[in-house]
């Protein structure tokens, strides 16, 4: 055995024997299967920590997440871990310190790759990266340059065009199979959307600027050269990747092409959670992880799980087990206890509702908080009701899926200044910043950035450009705070301080609620600190933002406590001690948009298995047996029957207490909804480049 077997003391005996399995595995390539709730940060974070103590660089260590929190969160308790050997009886040796510097997202990752080989590639390495809602603009603008907006029926809007997009090139599958698969409303403009597509690739390009799907695509085709391949792969001895089932075409050829023999690749996730296909992820990826090496991989499974009592656990197995495709798990626990989750059969939609949110205030009284209860739905829309009610009843309450940083204006003011002085060629932000200036419109704007292209992008020439009246006495501040900001010399450290200084008096003429917006800067300002350049601040914060401090969709007061209602898809990762699953209706879940494949039912499954495995204590699945139909008469009562959840049969229904609302009849005498189900609608200094990356890109759309 090796060095990390003298770790001693409370971190290795808390591994369970499958975790030990995964953590003392050697080099091969190896897939944990982690259920939910079976310590999956722990054991990654140990395996880390046990390839540092055998003697692994690492430096030499790439660590691939979903968010910057995971990866900074298994880094830390990595360099604990090793931190308790150097306290433990070791020969006199000192531990080695877990500093491990290529930790993040894959899309971070993929930036720092792509800067670092940007001449192998053809890249400016000073490229600046769009967030989703500039990308939508910048869509938006060739959108309508090929007059497509004025087309004589409704052609897709900014948002769904960039979906379509985001969508092909993060599944690596053609415009057509898109557009039939996930967007069939949009099939007779797949000639349209493929010149757009073409048209906002060539602008980027122009630009000097990526979108978030770029950092991928990008990375993944300068990965088809053989030499760059090589030079990035070197850089890794190991390789382990965090939610595995997540990730799509274009990041799992990524990882082949960095270990193609498997060797140091280390792969955790759960094919029961892969929820996110409209997002591109490609299940497949994890299910046949193990036959892509030979011999193949090993596979270690983490059953217990540290979250639920076991009777959920029991109900959520029942769940799964008919899935034809999966590796086989049985999640148990030793938390022992005698309570059933709960299988509700609700008159309609009004007695769900008031079950939910009288069980709310029964648990309250009985000392869960607020704050340990969620309420999760298939579609945001489904609370719509529960939402009044607790407005009624003044139960504070917090709707996850609010603005995040980069959606708030006055934020994206304030980087736009920047990522323009990163980027003077990044018209998307010189075109926001100009019109900041009372008096310039769009089209003044547009005749300042012509003026700066003319002038080669140097920033000095903006000063010549002759600005309306209104904005002649601000022009010569903004032109010399760019210049300055440009300037290699100025430190990187008081440049969002400049940039505040000169941004907040025009706070209150451009929006309201001034004062809460200045908290966000200051907020931003605050964070900028941490990061040791302009290019990782703006790189990393458009990547993976935090909330900001005036998001309306916030809690109420900061230490108040307050009731969490959430999609099932942000839920995922979270526990409460009670969860209530609303809508538990074929129709609803699954969708009746996702029931046109084997392998959307099957997704939709997952997702109410998600669901149930968020709760520890208590779970209440509640199920309808009727929907108001709406869009008819004023006056009109119309309802639809709905079926319970296909995923609830009765010999599923049997790991449940069985409760009624409303008027109902014995829900022990129901036939447990398997009546078929509803129709759609019924249920609501460069060298040449060895590989040019730009040119590959363009040519997908040609």
């Amino acid at each position: 055995m090796g060095k990390a077997d003298e770790v001693r003391g409370p971190d290795r005996d808390r591994l369970n024997p499958a975790q030990r399995r995964a953590v003392e595995h050697g080099a091969g390539p190896l897939l944990i299967i982690a259920g939910a709730g079976s310590g999956k940060t722990h054991t990654l974070a140990h395996r880390v920590a046990r390839l540092i103590l055998d003697g692994a660089d690492p430096r030499r260590v790439l660590l691939l997440t979903f968010t910057r929190r995971a990866a900074a969160e298994m880094t830390r308790r990595a360099r604990r871990i090793c931190a308790g050997q150097a306290r433990a009886p070791a020969r006199g040796r000192r531990a080695p310190a877990a500093d491990v510097r290529w930790s993040g997202t894959f899309h971070a990752i993929g930036n720092r790759l792509l800067r670092m080989h940007a001449a192998s590639v053809g890249l400016d390495p000073s490229f600046t990266v769009l967030d989703r809602s500039d990308s939508a603009d910048l869509m938006d603008v060739e959108r309508g340059a090929l007059g497509l907006a004025a087309k004589g029926s409704r052609f897709p809007r900014k948002a769904t065009c960039l979906s379509i997009y985001s969508h092909v090139v993060n599944a690596q599958c053609p415009v057509a199979q898109t557009l039939e698969s996930s967007f069939p409303w949009c099939e007779s403009w797949e000639d349209e959307l493929r010149g757009l597509f073409s048209a906002y690739v060539q602008k980027k390009q122009k630009l000097n600027v990526l979108d978030y799907d770029d950092l991928l695509l990008y990375w993944h085709l300068a990965m088809g050269d053989a030499d760059v391949a090589r030079r990035v792969a070197e850089r890794f001895d190991h390789v382990l990747v965090d939610e595995y089932q997540d990730t799509n075409a274009l990041q799992a050829g990524i990882l082949r092409a960095l270990k193609p023999d498997g060797q140091g690749l280390t792969v955790v996730g759960d094919d029961a959670q892969s929820i996110y296909s409209f997002r591109a992820a490609r299940v497949r990826n994890i299910l046949e992880f193990p036959a892509q090496f030979e011999p193949p991989a090993t596979v270690v499974t983490l059953e217990q799980n540290y979250r639920s009592t076991q009777p959920i656990l029991a109900a959520c197995n029942a769940v799964m087990e008919p899935a034809q495709d999966r590796f086989a798990k049985d999640l148990f626990s030793d938390r022992v206890s005698h309570q059933k989750p709960t299988l509700v059969t609700a008159e309609d939609e009004n007695a769900q509702v008031d079950y939910v949110v009288e069980r709310i205030l029964e648990h309250r009284e009985a000392g869960i908080a607020l704050k340990k209860q969620a309420v999760l739905m298939r579609t945001a829309h489904h609370s719509d009701l529960l939402e009044v009610e607790l407005g009624r009843r003044d139960i504070p309450f917090v709707k996850y899926g609010g603005l995040k940083f980069l959606e708030a204006a006055h934020v994206k003011d304030v980087l736009g200044i920047l990522r323009w002085a990163e980027n003077p060629r990044d018209a998307v932000a010189a075109f926001r910043v100009v019109q900041l200036l009372p008096g310039i419109g769009p089209g003044i704007a547009a005749r300042a950035v012509e003026h700066l292209e003319a002038g080669a992008f140097d920033l000095a020439t903006l000063a010549r450009f002759r600005a309306p009246a209104a904005a002649a006495a601000d022009w010569p501040s903004l032109c010399t705070l760019l210049v300055r900001l440009h300037d290699a010399r100025t430190d990187w450290q008081g440049q969002l301080g400049a940039v505040r200084r000169w941004y907040e008096p025009w706070l209150e003429r451009l929006y309201d609620a001034a004062h809460v917006r200045v908290g966000d800067l200051e907020q931003l300002e605050q964070i900028s600190g941490a990061y040791p350049s302009r290019e990782r601040f703006l790189t990393e914060l458009t990547l993976d933002p935090p909330a900001a401090t005036g998001d309306e969709a916030g809690p109420p007061h900061l230490d108040e406590d307050f009731l969490i209602l959430s999609t099932i898809h942000s839920a995922k990762g979270q526990e409460w001690d009670v969860v209530y699953t609303l809508n538990a209706a074929d129709g609803c879940i699954p969708s009746d948009m996702s029931t046109g494949s084997p392998e959307q039912v099957e997704e939709e499954r997952r997702l109410l298995y998600v669901a149930m495995t968020r709760a520890r204590d208590h779970l209440h699945v509640v199920h309808p047996l009727r929907f108001f139909v709406r869009q008819q008469h004023r006056h009109g009562d119309r309802h639809l029957f709905a079926p319970r959840t296909r995923f609830i049969p009765e010999s599923v229904a049997r790991c449940f207490e069985r409760r009624a609302a409303g008027h109902v009849d014995d829900v022990d005498d129901l036939d447990g909804g398997q009546r078929g189900s509803p129709t759609r609608g019924q249920a609501a200094g460069r060298t040449a480049p060895r590989v040019d990356v730009g040119a590959r890109v363009r040519d997908m759309w040609r």
